[in-house]
């Protein structure tokens, strides 16, 4: 099984997906097992679980021209026995900037959940015209500040004109309950060799609390990281959105760094409703004219009323069975989910106001995969400027008339990007 792929392109239009495969077992009960031993894995010859690469080459015309392989092997960033650790939360990116001395160089970051502990790592290669790659670097852990409690997740890679890697580091407080998040910033300037912390953003931001009121879904990736491709001050500006709860619901704030990551800016808060209710999981992206994009969702708008055609296509009726919530939710309030958009020019003065981007609110409690009391609508929410058109991919579970079964299915969302 492989989840969660991610990919980049070079610049001859090789496609680069990082992989999780891993093996699991099904146990007596009928549920899948994750961990197990040597002696119970399918294929125990290979790797419990990795981190791997397979290359689409540019022109490739058919399902199976794919390069799955490196030296004759799978094509392996890494490998880990099923007990004791869990491999996460990959991300990609390539270096695709023509006056960078690492020009197309491939940067792989994971966390390996080890002992309850969550550990940074990062491995980078070389791409070729033809879809292959130099050998993979050793995998080396990624720093984070004496100060705080070791263990860091949510790793989102970006490459600047000039060559430097920049990731933020999402570091939680186990001893303390997971209570308070600090994101960090790392940087790379000789090509992934060597590593450092820059900087971590100012002040106490706090989780939301497991799973969202009224309902038992809970998001996924709290944080989201990009940089612009145009100085400011002459630094290209760095741009950090999150979530945090300290208000009660969850709101969605947005900082900046114009001086490499050494300082950052007042939060300011992205999402504009008058009422308090969640908005959260965002996901940052920024034009070639520097524009900035935060997407996210949003649950500012009441759930369709009882009878209307809005309420049949959400599926609403099939929701009884939320313990938070009795009955099927019509009309109910901070519940169904739609999907919004912000923008700003670099320096974050806000182009209009919150763009609704869905055209149909969701009911976050259909076909949600459960974990433990909690459901789930998934880590990944794809947002990125093509031009002068902003895209975003994210979740729904409304019938359009092609989705009678209200499954988790991805909307994707193209709208023009405002110019300032």
């Amino acid at each position: 099984m492989t989840p969660g792929p991610v990919g980049a392109f070079d610049t001859w239009g090789n496609y680069y997906s990082l992989l999780l495969p891993y093996q699991f077992v099904y146990d007596a009960d009928g549920s899948h097992d994750f961990v197990p031993g040597a002696a119970q894995e399918a294929n125990p010859a290979v790797p419990s679980q990795v981190i791997s690469v397979s290359v689409r080459p540019h022109g490739a015309t058919t399902a199976t021209q794919w390069l799955s392989t490196h030296g004759g092997h799978p094509d392996y960033v890494a490998t880990y026995d099923s007990i004791g650790n869990g491999p996460d939360k990959q991300w990609i990116a390539i270096d695709t900037n023509p006056n960078s001395p690492h020009l197309n160089r491939i940067y792989a970051m994971w966390v390996d959940f080890h002992s309850k502990t969550a550990v940074p790592y990062v491995a980078y290669a070389d791409a070729r015209p033809d879809g292959t790659h130099t050998d993979w670097s050793t995998p080396q852990v990624l720093p984070e500040p004496p100060s705080t409690p070791q263990g860091a997740t949510y790793l989102l890679p970006h490459v600047a004109p000039d060559g430097t890697v920049y990731t933020t580091l999402t570091n939680s407080d186990p001893a303390h309950r997971f209570c308070c998040d600090a994101i960090v910033l790392n940087a790379s300037h000789d090509g992934g060799r060597t590593w450092s912390t820059v900087s971590a953003l100012p002040g106490t931001i706090t989780p939301p609390p497991g799973s969202y009121a009224n309902t038992t879904f809970r998001d996924g990736i709290e944080d989201t990281f990009t940089l612009g491709s145009r100085p400011v001050n002459g630094h290209y500006p760095l741009y950090v959105a999150y979530e945090d709860y300290a208000t009660g619901v969850v709101n969605v704030l947005l900082t900046a760094s114009y001086d490499g990551g050494a300082s950052w800016s007042d939060p300011i808060r992205v999402n504009d409703n008058a009422a308090p209710v969640d908005e959260f999981q965002p996901n940052l992206t920024t034009g070639p004219d520097g524009t900035v994009s935060v997407a996210f969702y949003d649950r500012r708008l009441a759930c369709p009323a009882a009878g209307t055609a809005e309420a049949q296509a959400a599926g609403l009726a099939l929701d009884t069975a939320n313990p938070k919530h009795p009955g099927a939710p019509y009309g109910a309030t901070d519940y169904c989910v739609d999907t919004s958009v912000q923008f700003y020019d670099p320096t974050l003065n806000p182009l209009g106001h919150n763009l609704r981007l869905s055209s149909h609110s969701f009911d976050p409690q259909l076909d949600a995969p459960v974990e433990g009391s909690d459901t789930f609508i998934g880590d990944y929410f794809g947002n990125t400027i093509g031009g002068t058109t902003d895209y975003t991919t994210s979740v729904t579970t409304y019938d359009d008339g092609t989705n009678p079964a209200h499954l988790q299915q991805q909307q994707v969302t193209a709208v023009a990007v405002p110019r300032h």
